[in-house]
């Protein structure tokens, strides 16, 4: 499992696109993953024959490792190990693992994997095979339904890891070593289980336990942890929901999981200061309309949201200290002479903000295309995470679920976000008279901390004076 997010530490498997025996090409996507930012499509970088596929769909596996193995020679494909479960198969138990004739004398050449990882032979030797009396996780397999298997050849922790195996520090991968300092655990004190001798996540939980968890040892109690394992979850919330159950609990994980922790880092640490203002957009639908008729906009998609977007351009033009960020670390304000305009969008994996790079610079037409290939790739799931990364000002548009306005959250690394409210047919007094005219609510929220609120009503009603008429998107550009 490659970093596909900068600096990721785990992905989900959504779908596998090839499977055993299947032959693959370089350059061949092989399977979709989703990270904490986006939906992934993982090519393969070598030509070969699928031998394995290690983790079902479904599984969420740590960045490093070993989720599909190729047979790329002419030889038969090494055995497979026993089957394990998803909840020991990234252990790799050395006691179940077959090895090659002459596998532990004959060093070995760099195995391929996905995206530039992969395992180069070293001075690390495989440790030593268990005794029949000390392979404690033997008993595991017999009792599992096979999920998930890893081939005994791949050996990755002294690359993983960044540290040789016989290094005095202990072998554990970072989200491993994150997980013990959060439960307090010395890792010099745990023992490893994992393959040539790295400590895994149950092996730090078993560590942290309450001082009945010795017990475990004897033999009876081995088979305990079996139930739990990680695939056993979801058919019993399945079973739950179709025999009428009350609750349906769902694992927080991929991207809102990322978001809610964005949204509270966010919410928590900038002080949010949100303004309104109301007014007469009709001059605005009009020109939607005559640019949809227009042969400069034939085959682009104009709506509203597109004047939206190049009002706010003109209004940070106008007030270009609310287009900033606040350096804590530093204690500086960044002030940013571009616009990284990010869109929210609302995607069947949760709430992403992908932004249009360099916003500033788009003519009308390169900002609608810009934000028809933005949008149809976030409904796809198909969003990088370069695309939702070093953005610098935020629109969300609320009113296309019919909603007037709402007090909207700093993108984290912002300083202001634009909501648009729903545009509908009101009373409003036109020229002295009362007549039916479309009206919108926008509501910017920004951080008090950078942005006065003379600063923020200033870009506000610049905004809302643009749509009001839109001529000024010409004398104030």
């Amino acid at each position: 499992m490659p970093d596909v997010g900068e600096g990721l530490t785990e992905a989900e498997i959504l779908k596998w696109y090839v499977q055993p025996g299947d032959t693959v090409t370089d350059g061949q996507v092989v399977c979709e993953v989703e990270t904490a930012k986006a939906a992934v499509e993982l090519p393969i970088p070598f030509d070969g024959t699928v031998h394995e596929l290690c983790f079902p769909e479904g599984t969420t596996v740590d960045v490093g490792q070993v989720i599909i193995s190729v047979n790329v020679g002419g030889d038969a494909p090494p055995a497979p190990a026993a089957p394990v479960t998803e909840s020991v198969a990234a252990q790799a138990v050395p006691a179940e693992a077959p090895v090659e004739a002459g596998e532990e004398d004959e060093p070995q050449g760099r195995q391929p994997v996905l995206v530039g990882y992969g395992v180069a032979a070293g001075s690390t030797k495989r440790r030593p095979r268990k005794a029949a009396g000390e392979a404690v996780p033997a008993a595991a397999p017999a009792q599992q339904a096979p999920v998930a298997t890893q081939q005994a050849p791949v050996s990755v922790p002294g690359q993983l890891n960044g540290h040789a195996a016989g290094a005095g520090r202990p072998l554990a991968k970072p989200p491993v070593r994150k997980l013990a300092k959060d439960l307090g655990v010395d890792l010099t004190t745990v023992v490893p289980t994992g393959p040539d001798g790295i400590i895994t996540r149950e092996d730090v939980h078993a560590a942290a336990a309450p001082a009945p968890a010795p017990a475990v040892e004897t033999p009876a109690p081995v088979q305990a942890p079996a139930p739990v394992a990680a695939p056993a979850a979801a058919p019993a919330a399945e079973a739950s929901v179709a025999s009428g159950a009350r609750e349906t609990r769902v694992p927080i994980k991929g991207v809102r999981k990322a978001t809610a922790a964005a949204m509270v880092g966010s919410a928590f640490t900038a002080p949010h200061v949100t303004e309104f203002v109301t007014f007469d957009i009709t001059r605005t639908m009009k020109l939607v309309e005559e640019l949809k008729s227009g042969k400069d906009m034939a085959g682009l998609r104009v709506n509203p949201l597109l004047l939206v977007a190049k009002a706010v351009l003109v209004a940070v033009k106008r007030n270009p200290e609310i287009n900033a960020s606040w350096d804590e670390a530093a204690q500086e304000i960044v002030l940013k002479h571009y616009v990284n305009l990010g869109i929210a969008a609302a995607t069947p994996r949760g709430l992403i903000v992908p932004n249009i790079k360099d916003a500033h610079d788009r003519t009308l037409p390169e900002l609608s295309k810009a934000l028809s290939e933005l949008v149809a790739t976030a409904r796809e799931g198909k969003t990088t995470p370069a695309a939702m990364q070093g953005g610098t000002f935020t629109i969300t548009n609320v009113g296309v679920f019919g909603v007037d306005t709402g007090t909207p959250i700093l993108n984290p690394g912002e300083s202001a976000i634009l909501a648009v409210g729903a545009i509908k047919l009101q009373p409003w007094v036109h020229k002295g008279k009362v007549k039916p005219r479309q009206v919108t609510t926008l509501a910017l929220s920004f951080d008090h901390r950078l942005v006065d609120g003379e600063l923020g009503s200033k870009f506000l009603a610049d905004v809302a004076a643009i749509l009001e008429q839109p001529k000024r998107l010409i004398t104030w550009a």
